[in-house]
C-alpha cells in the first residue's frame, strides 16, 4: 500500500477548548472505580512487568500515564494541546513523569529511548500512518513494544482504523502483533459500545 493511499483525514477538534470537559467521558477521566480498574488490568497485561520507560503519545489529561506511573513505570507524555498537558502535569504531580507539548507523529524525544509506546485513539487521526509507525518504531529500544488502542466509530460515516488494516501496516515492522478485542468489555467504556474497539500489542 502506498504512502498516499494510507492518508487519513480526521475531523478538526480544538483540544485546548475540549480539555476542561475531557475527563467527563468514563474512559477518559477513569473516575469510575470499575472503569479505572478495568484499564489498570489491561495496562498490566500490555506493559512489561519490570519498571520501564513508557512514552504515552497523545496523552491527553494523563489518565493512562497515571496508571502506568502507579504501576512503577517512568512515563513521558506528549500532547499537542497545552491545556491537556497542564492537566496531565497536575494529575501526575510528584510522580516519575514528564509531559511535553508536541506533535505525537514526531514527538520531541530521542530515538531508542523507550521500552513501550502507548497510544490510544490517535493513530487513525494522523496522515500517513505507515510513515508514523516507522518513526515510532525508531523511538523504541530493541525488543520494545507498541501498544496501540484503536477502533472504528460510527455507522453512517464511520471513522477510525480497522484492526486488519493496522496489523497490515505493522507487518513490515514486526513479526509479532497480537490483536485484543475490547468492544465487548463494557467495563472499559462505562457501558456497552457498538463500535469496533481493540488493542494491538506488537514487539519490535
Amino acid at each position: 500500500m502506498s504512502e498516499n493511499s494510507d492518508e487519513t483525514t480526521a475531523p478538526a477538534v480544538d483540544w485546548d477548548t475540549a480539555a476542561a470537559a475531557f475527563d467527563e467521558e468514563p474512559d477518559h477521566g477513569l473516575r469510575d472505580p470499575e472503569v479505572r480498574a478495568a484499564w489498570d488490568r489491561r495496562l498490566r497485561a500490555w506493559l512489561p512487568e519490570r519498571a520501564c520507560d513508557v512514552l504515552d503519545l497523545g496523552c491527553g489529561t494523563g489518565s493512562l500515564s497515571l496508571l502506568a506511573a502507579e504501576q512503577g513505570h517512568r512515563v513521558t507524555g506528549v500532547d499537542l494541546s497545552p491545556a491537556m498537558i497542564d492537566l496531565a502535569r497536575a494529575k501526575l504531580a510528584g510522580r516519575d513523569a514528564v509531559f511535553l507539548i508536541g506533535d505525537a507523529a514526531a514527538p520531541p524525544v530521542g530515538e531508542r529511548r523507550f521500552d513501550t509506546l502507548l497510544v490510544r485513539h490517535l493513530l487513525w487521526t494522523l496522515p500517513h500512518p505507515a510513515r508514523v509507525l516507522r518513526h515510532w518504531r525508531g523511538l523504541l529500544r530493541p525488543g520494545g513494544r507498541l501498544v496501540l488502542v484503536e477502533g472504528v466509530w460510527g455507522t453512517v460515516s464511520p471513522v477510525g482504523i480497522p484492526a486488519d488494516r493496522l496489523t497490515a501496516l505493522l507487518a513490515p515492522l514486526t513479526d509479532d502483533a497480537r490483536v485484543e478485542r475490547l468492544s465487548q468489555d463494557a467495563r472499559l467504556w462505562g457501558g456497552p459500545v457498538p463500535d469496533e474497539r481493540y488493542a494491538v500489542v506488537a514487539t519490535v
